[in-house]
């Protein structure tokens, strides 16, 4: 199992550094060539995600990033370091119109990752968030002779 760890400061201009490097290495990993734009689409979207929770919660640690390959299938991981509220402890229409906004932008990021990959996890809490995305790679191609 072979692992390619990024971490960058939460600032959007290296987001697509992050979608670069996750299709490079989704590519010698042996993801399939008609899904790297989904895995470079969803990467971005993770990774925007990551740095605007950083921001808003003034988070100044890095988002990290874990491209991992594995038998039979490539998993990319992106981590904040931003506290997230309980699942459902958050109501749109509440006091607070900004972070009524910024819960619809998170659903609606999400929502977007759940288009691209068929196997992907959301896990959040205090301390922080992942969204572990899986996709399959193919066997190498054996050469004959």
């Amino acid at each position: 199992m072979a692992t390619v760890e990024l971490r960058f400061s939460a600032l959007p201009e290296h987001v697509r550094t992050a979608r670069l490097v996750a299709a490079a290495v989704a590519r010698r990993a042996g993801v399939d060539e008609a899904v790297l734009d989904e895995v470079r689409l969803a990467v971005g979207e993770a990774c925007s995600r990551a740095v605007g929770l950083h921001q808003s919660s003034g988070v100044t640690a890095p988002v990290k990033v874990a491209l991992i390959e594995e038998e039979k299938q490539f998993s990319i991981e992106v981590g904040d370091e931003a506290p997230h509220a309980a699942p459902g402890t958050h109501a749109v229409g509440g006091a607070d119109p900004d972070a009524d906004v910024e819960a619809e932008e998170d659903e609606m990021g999400l929502a977007v990752i759940s288009g691209l990959v068929d196997d992907v996890e959301v896990t959040t809490g205090e301390n922080g968030g992942l969204i572990r995305m899986t996709w399959p790679t193919a066997p190498p191609a054996v050469a004959l002779v």
